[in-house]
């Protein structure tokens, strides 16, 4: 029933909601009557902080148009160039631009859309065919299209990795564990489509090394319990309806939970910024925050068998983890290049957990691995901001290159 309260909340709250909004526009335009600026500038603030309470559930735009190649400005559009009922490999092309090296970017499935990733695709799209897992949110799925759990998703990333042929393939976060293993699969096939590279960034390849809180919150408690408690239905009124799933914002819930002080002194800072009439600041934290509550479902056998897989048993790196009945070898892995990289404050994969991919690709020589710690940025540091795009992505840029 979980979900059904949310649903019947958050559909009470959300007239209130677009009257903020609206409310919000109609006093960015014009000055009411009889008051003077300032209050006009605290009774927006005050819609704008009403206009965030509460979550969207529909994926928002990437906004990526232009790209600067040189100097000139190519125009860029999205095409799908292969799609499921659970995802669209989406193609950020250049239009007039020359061929480059294919890069694979897996997205997290972990309660946020696959835009988290605006700011990678961005600092990868000049040098680089940028091709991007765009899952769905699938509480718009039907029942009918069946379950996925992460042999589901192993089987999405293979099917995309042949579409593209002899590509680079970059997974980031959650989906460092499938990534691997469907390299590992791959290879032990002898696939002629093994990617030329695999970059694993802050993902929980082994969550025992330096366990987090996340961590040790998934070992508390039995796979039993995690069922029990988070798992709801989807709706009546979605296409979805009835799907088990994790609820995206049960999810968002945890994260906040987290660094709740930090949201509250932002939703604090975005007031502040909009009665001064400092709306670049302002405008910045609304950004964030409409990205960040935009939440989606996750298919609740995916959800339970990473928990009792991933941050549970430890099934990859004790050689455990099977695809379909036939276990993971990730030592089969030769013709693919690694390189993994760690954010050295990350409090949801701590360094040395992603680190730990070396270890089990003893088929890779020494020479095509290449380890980066990333000093001064959290989990989201590495793969979005200054830090990611002025030292991290140099050095994948390069890697990527030297791998073709």
């Amino acid at each position: 029933m979980i979900y059904q309260i949310y649903q019947a909340h958050s559909d009470m709250i959300a007239p209130l909601r677009v009257m903020a909004r609206q409310a919000v526009c109609r006093l960015n335009q014009v000055k009411l009557e009889n008051l003077d600026d300032s209050v006009t500038r605290r009774f927006a603030a005050l819609c704008e902080i009403v206009s965030h309470l509460g979550l969207t559930h529909q994926r928002p735009s990437y906004g990526i148009d232009t790209v600067q190649l040189g100097n000139r400005t190519a125009e860029v559009v999205e095409e799908a160039v292969d799609k499921t009922p659970f995802c669209t490999l989406l193609h950020f092309r250049k239009v007039d631009a020359p061929p480059q090296s294919r890069v694979l970017l897996v997205a997290p499935l972990s309660g946020h859309f696959a835009t988290l990733l605006r700011d990678t695709v961005r600092t990868m799209l000049p040098e680089h065919e940028v091709y991007l897992t765009d899952w769905h949110n699938v509480r718009d799925v039907a029942m009918s299209h069946g379950r996925f759990g992460l042999d589901e998703y192993v089987e999405h990333l293979i099917r995309f990795l042949e579409k593209l042929g002899r590509a680079h393939i970059v997974a980031i976060c959650q989906p460092a564990v499938p990534a691997l293993a469907a390299v590992a699969l791959m290879a032990q096939d002898g696939n002629p489509a093994q990617p030329r590279s695999m970059t694993l960034m802050a993902g929980p390849i082994d969550t025992r090394v330096n366990p987090t809180k996340v961590n040790e919150f998934a070992m508390e408690r039995p796979i039993d319990w995690f069922e029990r408690h988070l798992i709801g239905f989807v709706p009546f009124r979605f296409a979805g309806a009835f799907r088990r799933v994790y609820p995206g914002f049960l999810q968002l819930a945890g994260f906040m939970s987290m660094n709740l002080d930090r949201h509250l002194k932002s939703f604090q800072d975005l007031y502040q910024h909009r009665a001064k009439g400092e709306s670049e600041k302002a405008a910045a934290i609304a950004t964030f925050y409409d990205e960040y509550l935009a939440v989606m479902d996750l298919p609740a056998e995916f959800y339970l068998e990473t928990v009792q897989k991933v941050f549970q048993s430890h099934e990859l790196p004790q050689g455990k983890f099977a695809y379909r009945g036939r276990t993971i070898e990730p030592r089969a892995i030769r013709r693919t290049a690694l390189f993994t990289v760690e954010g050295e404050r990350d409090d949801i994969c701590a360094v040395g957990q992603t680190l730990a991919a070396h270890d089990l690709c003893t088929g890779v020589r020494p020479y095509r691995k290449l380890h980066h710690v990333q000093t001064g940025v959290g989990h989201y540091g590495v793969f979005a901001g200054r830090r990611w795009q002025n030292q991290i992505y140099p050095r994948l840029r390069d890697f990527i290159h030297a791998s073709e």
